[in-house]
């Protein structure tokens, strides 16, 4: 006997297989000889069948929801009233006077002259020159918050400007001291072979203040010899004029001995006389 639950009635429905069918049931359920077994079974498959769709049926409407839900949310946008009032000036305490102002802007300074009496209106004057009246539960002491934040982020501009410019001043300082650490180190090491070199002198030359003796006689010896090479530079530099001007006499004589001979000479042959042919 099988019991099934039936879809259209939802009653549970049994059936009595006979027993020729129910031996050969437990070795192959779906034979041709049990076609009614076959029927359920096929029923059965169709059944959780139309169940998996209907379920992927509901995902796929529950995601297409989803979907639409965070596409409508993305188009919208999000804006803010503003916070900027403009304020208009009359000619009167009372709004029976004309305005002769359109609009003063909120966070506008403005001097306060005087007030009504019931203290509802207040005269002020612009820093252009406008004078009027306004109510006075537009006026404040108090700087408002708006020129407040403009004044803080134009502090926060400078500074933001202040720690950058820092900033690079502070890596110039970072990369000055590396190239300072780097010079430290090659003086290190160059003090310390100076000093090893140091040693091995002092090390070698044992008698340091008779060669310092002996260092400061021959600077004495080495002075003497330039004062006496200065003498002598004098001296040949003298001998020098000496023979120069010697020369130039030498070359005058001469050059006096030639004109005497010139002269002289012609003076002492005796004439020839001139034989004309009239004799």
């Amino acid at each position: 006997m099988t019991a099934w639950k039936q879809p259209e009635t939802g009653q549970t429905a049994t059936r009595t297989w006979p027993l020729a069918c129910s031996g050969r049931l437990s070795s192959n359920p779906t034979s041709a000889c049990c076609p009614e077994r076959h029927a359920v079974i096929n029923w059965r498959a169709t059944d959780r069948l139309q169940r998996r769709t209907r379920v992927l049926q509901h995902i796929l409407i529950v995601s297409l929801f989803a979907i639409l839900c965070s596409a409508t949310a993305q188009a919208q946008d999000t804006r803010y009233i503003s916070d900027t009032q403009y304020i208009p000036v009359r000619s009167g305490a009372g709004n029976e006077f004309r305005i002769i102002h359109r609009g003063i802007p909120s966070g506008t300074q403005l001097t306060v002259s005087r007030e009504s009496e019931d203290g509802t209106w207040a005269e002020i004057t612009t820093e252009g020159g406008t004078t009027g009246w306004v109510r006075s539960q537009y006026l404040m002491a108090s700087v408002p918050a708006r020129n407040q934040v403009d004044s803080a982020r134009s502090r926060a501009e400078q500074l933001a400007e202040q720690n950058a410019a820092l900033t690079e001043e502070l890596n110039q300082l970072k990369q000055v001291r590396g190239e300072l650490e780097t010079s430290i180190d090659s003086a290190d090491g160059t003090l310390q072979a100076v000093t090893e070199e140091l040693a091995q002198l002092k090390q070698i030359s044992g008698r340091s203040l008779e060669l310092d003796a002996e260092n400061r006689r021959l600077v004495e010896d080495v002075e003497n010899l330039r004062a006496q090479a200065d003498m002598l530079g004098a001296e040949n530099q003298r001998l020098q004029e000496n023979l120069r001007s010697s020369a130039f006499i030498d070359g005058a004589l001469a050059v006096l001995l030639g004109v005497v001979i010139t002269l002289v000479v012609p003076r002492l042959w005796p004439k020839r006389r001139r034989n004309d042919g009239w004799a």
